[in-house]
C-alpha cells in the first residue's frame, strides 16, 4: 500500500526555518518524482516544488525560489523540503505527492498519491 507521511510542520516566526519530511512506504521512492504542494485557507492548491526520480530536475515556484530547497534521500525513502526565510504568506497546509510529473519548466502535475498534509504557520 502506497503511503506518504509528512512531518516537520509547526509554528515559526517570520524569517525562521523549517524542514519538512515526506516519508514513503509501500513502494521504493527511487523511481518516482515527488512534488510538494500547499494550500492556504480560501486559496487554490499551489505546486511549490518538485524533484525528479533521478534528482537531476528540480522546480520551484517563483514565490519560494531562493528560499526553499528540495532534496531526496533514497536510502531513507524520504524527500525533504528545507524552508528558509519564511514569510507569513507561506502559511498553509503542505502536502507531498508522488507518481506524477516534475518539469523544470512547468512544475509538478498529475500526481496520484498524496500524503495527509502538515500545517505550517508563520506568525509573530
Amino acid at each position: 500500500q502506497v503511503q506518504l507521511v509528512e512531518s516537520g510542520g509547526g509554528l515559526v516566526q517570520p524569517g525562521g526555518s523549517l524542514r519538512l519530511s515526506c516519508a514513503a512506504s509501500g513502494f521504493t521512492l527511487d523511481y518516482y518524482a515527488i512534488g510538494w504542494f500547499r494550500q492556504a485557507p480560501g486559496k487554490e492548491r499551489e505546486g511549490v516544488s518538485c524533484i525528479s526520480s533521478s534528482g537531476k530536475i528540480t522546480y520551484y515556484a517563483d514565490s519560494v525560489k531562493g528560499r526553499f530547497t528540495i532534496s531526496r534521500d533514497n536510502a531513507k525513502n524520504t524527500v525533504y523540503l528545507q524552508m528558509n526565510s519564511l514569510k507569513p504568506e507561506d502559511t498553509a497546509v503542505y502536502y507531498c505527492a508522488t507518481d506524477g510529473v516534475c518539469s523544470g519548466s512547468y512544475g509538478a502535475y498529475e500526481y496520484d498519491y498524496w500524503g495527509q498534509g502538515t500545517q505550517v504557520t508563520v506568525s509573530s
